[in-house]
Formats: C-alpha cells, structure tokens, sequence
C-alpha cells in the first residue's frame, strides 16, 4: 500500500484537473476533471495497493452543486453555524457555506484524495476548511458538535443511504440543521423530510463525452 503526503496529493489533483468554476455556483471555483477515465487510471497508477473509489471529487455533482446554490442564495441558514460537509466530494457545498457567513466548516469524505482536493479548493476559494479522517456517522453516533450538516450526492449509492440516513435522522431531531440534496428522487418525502427548493442544474457528462446534460435536484432538510 501507498501512502501519499498531502503535498504530493495536492499536486496530483492540480497536474490532472482544471480549476473552474462549476455551471450552477460561478462564485466558487473548483479543481475538476476533464478527462474522467485517465484521471481515474492515472489514481490507481498514483496510489498502488490502495482501492481507489471512482474520483467522485473531480466532478460538481448536481446535489452538491444545488446544495452549494441554496446556501449562496440563503446565508442566514449557516451564518455564524459550526458546519460539518459530510460526503464532500470536492467541498463545494463546505466551501459556500464557509464564503457566505459559516462561522466554522469541517469536512468528511472517506477517499483520502477527496479530502486533499477538499483543502485545495478550499484554497483556490480563500476560505478555510478543516478535514476530519474519522467517520462522524460511524456507530451511528448521536452527539454533534455541529450545528448544522450539508449532504450533498449521497443518493447516488444506495448503500450509504441506508448506512447513514438514520444518523442524519436523529441529529435532525435534536436540531441540528441537517440539508441534504436529492438529485435523483432517491429520497423523496419521507418522514421528516422537508423540502425547502428544487433546481435545475448543469452537470458534465461523466464519460469524457464533454456533453453538458441538466439535472432536476431537491433539497430538504431533514426534521428527525
């Protein structure tokens, strides 16, 4: 297995990625893919040993980048917040709420790259984001020192919407905002899912295509 520093993981990110601004938030600028396949197989030729999930951070996904919209949009709903972006691919939805009034933002993402790719935007965007390498849902825990958790493209696997949709559950109903974005009707209404907005927003066509595609996504907050 291959262990990698942050600097040299910092300058796999920038070597293979552009830094843009993403269709639906143009006042975030974000380091992303232009070739989805080599990227991928350029990161497992990167980190031999390591099972590498597909590089989810290089593409603005559509939740994520709704979530990111509706927290530009509406400030008031982080200003002065502890803010846990849980799932942050490339930490768009962290990184809006740290421009526009987050007193605090932390972030999770279980791909080591994902992370490094987190604190470079961050950078890229002059804000401050602190990652975390510990699971905050593991053992479904209950206690929170957060205020408020953006989650946004957990949809698109099924399997960590069943891990961790009980433990936004309970942290919604001790209060803790909880927005989560559904970009797919994964979710739909459910008990104590509120919705507060849809939008329509442009994504890249994840098979090297360069074809820009729309997508409808809703976001809810979660109430318990």
């Amino acid at each position: 297995m291959t262990s990698r520093s942050q600097d040299e993981l910092s300058a796999f990110i920038q070597s293979r990625t552009a830094l843009v601004a993403p269709p639906g938030c143009p006042e975030v600028r974000l380091h992303l893919a232009t070739a989805m396949t080599s990227l991928w197989q350029d990161t497992e030729a990167f980190m031999p040993g390591v099972t590498i999930p597909p590089p989810y951070w290089a593409l603005a996904w559509a939740g994520s980048q709704a979530l990111a919209r509706h927290l530009i949009d509406n400030p008031w709903l982080v200003r002065g917040r502890k803010v846990l972006d849980f799932a942050a691919g490339s930490g768009i939805a962290g990184i809006a709420a740290a421009k526009f009034g987050a007193a605090t933002v932390e972030a999770y993402d279980s791909d080591p790259l994902a992370r490094a790719a987190v604190a470079l935007n961050a950078q890229s965007n002059g804000v401050i984001i602190t990652t975390v390498t510990e699971d905050p849902g593991k053992d479904n825990r209950t206690v929170s020192p957060w205020e408020a958790v953006l989650v946004g493209d957990l949809g698109y696997e099924i399997a960590a919407v069943q891990q961790y949709l009980p433990w936004l559950r309970k942290l919604g109903a001790q209060g803790v905002l909880v927005l989560l974005a559904d970009p797919g009707g994964v979710y739909g209404e459910g008990k104590g899912m509120v919705p507060l907005a849809d939008y329509e927003i442009a994504i890249a066509d994840v098979s090297d295509t360069g074809r820009i595609s729309t997508r409808n996504a809703t976001i809810y907050r979660i109430a318990g």
